[in-house]
């Protein structure tokens, strides 16, 4: 019986043996599934540090929608207004003499203007010198006048202006028909078109002229064209 147990104990050592080195071999045959679905699962930590990280928003929603620009069509432009103007520009003068008689003339127009305070009431003073011809002579008038002026800011810096001035008169050649200097007055409008710089314009004006000679009231048109300096 002893040596019967000793056989037996050899024969299970034998057996354990073997069935550990083949588990050795071949381990992933030997591991249950459940232990394999197990090790591929995500753990605890895996799973805080993707909820942790901040999703990247998209480029179209990190910054707000822009506006669309408006129309250049619905853009206008702003021009300053200034409170002085220096004017130049060439006059034509249809001096009546007498009822049947007209002298033309041509010469300059000199003015200055000032708003205070850069509003529509301003102060005009105005200097005329105009040349012409009548038969056996030369034929000069020349007047220096002032007054208020009223102006009309319109779009794209055009203005519309009036004036009403008063002032001295002087006609030449001398006459024994009387004196040669006389009282004058002037009324009239016209526009200022801006042009490419903001400080200049085109200035288009018509006017009526009022004297006083050889015994007789004249009221003779003017109309002059010229430039506009802004300051």
């Amino acid at each position: 019986m002893r040596h019967l147990g000793l056989v037996l104990g050899a024969v299970v050592l034998c057996a354990l043996s073997t069935s550990a080195q083949a588990s050795l071999e071949n381990p992933a045959s030997s591991t249950p599934a459940i232990w394999s679905a197990v090790s591929i699962a995500p753990t605890a930590d895996t799973l805080y540090a993707v909820a942790s990280t901040p999703a990247t928003p998209s480029s179209s929603l990190a910054q707000p929608a822009q506006p669309d620009p408006a129309p250049a069509s619905l853009v206008q432009s702003v021009f300053q207004t200034y409170n002085l103007q220096a004017y130049f520009g060439y006059t034509f003068f249809r001096f009546y003499l007498e009822p049947k008689l007209t002298n033309n003339m041509n010469g300059l127009n000199l003015g200055l203007d000032y708003y205070p305070g850069g509003g529509w009431i301003g102060v005009d003073g105005e200097f005329v010198g105009t040349f012409g011809s009548a038969p056996g002579c030369t034929t000069k008038f020349v007047m220096a006048a002032g007054g208020p002026r009223f102006r009309w800011q319109g779009p794209r810096g055009i203005e519309v202006w009036a004036h009403g001035l008063a002032g001295y008169s002087n006609f030449l050649p001398q006459t024994a028909f009387g004196n040669h200097s006389a009282f004058a007055y002037e009324a009239g409008a016209g526009v200022d078109l801006n042009i490419r710089q903001q400080r200049w314009a085109l200035r288009l004006a018509g006017d009526a002229i009022g004297t006083h000679y050889f015994s007789t009231f004249q009221i003779s048109p003017k109309f002059s064209a010229g430039v506009v300096f802004k300051f």
